[in-house]
C-alpha cells in the first residue's frame, strides 16, 4: 500500500479500489456499498485515530475520526444522511464485518 498525504487523497484512490472482492454487496452503481469496515480498517492503518460505529437501518455502519475530525469515505453508500453515534469500535469489531481476504484485497489495490 502506497502512502497517502491526506484523506481526500485516499478517498479518491479507495473509489477505484474497492470492487465486488472488497465487498459482497459492491456493485458499479453504488462503489462504498458494504466497504464501510474494510475502509475503517484502511483508514486507520494509515492515519491512526479511532474507529467509530453507528446504528442504521441496513445495520452497523463504521467509519473514522482522526484528530476530532469525523470521516465516513462510505457515505456515498446511503440515500439519507447517517445520523452519527460516535459510538467507540474496535480493530476486531470492524473485521468481524468483513474479511481477512477483502482486508488484504483493499490494501493491495491502493
Amino acid at each position: 500500500m502506497r502512502s497517502y498525504r491526506d484523506l481526500p487523497a485516499l478517498r479518491d484512490a479507495l473509489e477505484t479500489a474497492w470492487s465486488a472482492e472488497t465487498s459482497t454487496r459492491w456493485t458499479k452503481d453504488v462503489p462504498a456499498l458494504g466497504q464501510c469496515s474494510v475502509t475503517a480498517l484502511v483508514v486507520n492503518d494509515v492515519f491512526g485515530g479511532d474507529i467509530l460505529k453507528t446504528r442504521t437501518p441496513q445495520g452497523v455502519h463504521f467509519y473514522n475520526r482522526v484528530g476530532a475530525r469525523r470521516f465516513d469515505l462510505t457515505a456515498s453508500q446511503f440515500d439519507e444522511p447517517v445520523s452519527y453515534d460516535d459510538l467507540p469500535a474496535s480493530r476486531a469489531e470492524a473485521m468481524a464485518d468483513t474479511s481477512p481476504a477483502q482486508y488484504q484485497a483493499l490494501r493491495s489495490r491502493l
